[in-house]
């Protein structure tokens, strides 16, 4: 049994725009499930041990919903774990076999500045963890850096949500920086396919997803690499 430890953003706020958002729901619970499916602990945190907001416009119900959201809705452990995550600040993640970071625009305004993230994730890399995450999880990337001083990313072969696919869903001017743009400008190897297509990259012990359908693929190269 590994040890995954999940890091959701607490932000529910759009930038300046007023508008709801948070943690992209099926980026959550199908990884959430894919591991605890495969008989591997997780512990979900968040910075400060915030509540989890769910983006609203991935809170589908019915046939438009995932199975794993599905599932989760329903799951009242896992709902309990939204109100009440626990707190990064009290985490040792080298107690850890995985970091995994979802994604939704949440991450873009607090996984993205917050220096704790960043220590944590360098001393992951570090310490020879899987570290993973999907669509704009990476953005928690932006200020993380190796032993040496080196972003996490740079020539590495990454994938994120696209700065194609920002436009599609008209946020460009929303967030505070476009994360292709920003990957690359880390001196990752970005790759994408088409907007919305599944697309996962690993390279090394670094997983990461282009988009919300990346999830499942995301989540079996973490369990391929924890063996």
């Amino acid at each position: 049994m590994a040890r995954i430890l999940v890091l959701s953003t607490a932000s529910d706020v759009l930038g300046d725009t007023g508008k709801s958002t948070g943690v992209w729901y099926e980026e959550l619970a199908t990884p959430y499930y894919a591991f605890l499916d495969a008989g591997h602990e997780v512990t979900l945190v968040t910075l400060g041990g915030k509540a989890v907001p769910i983006d609203p416009n991935s809170d589908v119900t019915g046939d438009d919903a995932p199975a794993s959201v599905t599932r989760f809705r329903a799951d009242d452990k896992a709902v309990a774990l939204l109100a009440k995550p626990g707190r990064l600040e009290d985490e040792d993640v080298t107690a850890y076999d995985a970091l995994y970071i979802p994604g939704g625009h949440g991450a873009m305004f607090d996984l993205a500045t917050s220096d704790l993230v960043a220590k944590v994730i360098g001393t992951a890399w570090d310490n020879g963890k899987v570290v993973a995450s999907v669509c704009h999880g990476p953005a928690a990337f932006a200020k993380a850096v190796d032993a040496n001083g080196d972003p996490i990313v740079k020539g590495r072969k990454v994938s994120a949500f696209t700065d194609s696919e920002e436009e599609g869903v008209g946020l460009v001017e929303a967030v505070p920086f476009l994360l292709e743009t920003r990957m690359r400008e880390l001196g990752a190897k970005f790759e994408s396919v088409g907007d919305w297509q599944p697309h996962s990259v690993v390279d090394g012990r670094l997983v990461t997803g282009q988009n919300p359908a990346s999830s499942d693929g995301a989540a079996e190269k973490v369990l391929a690499l924890l063996g």
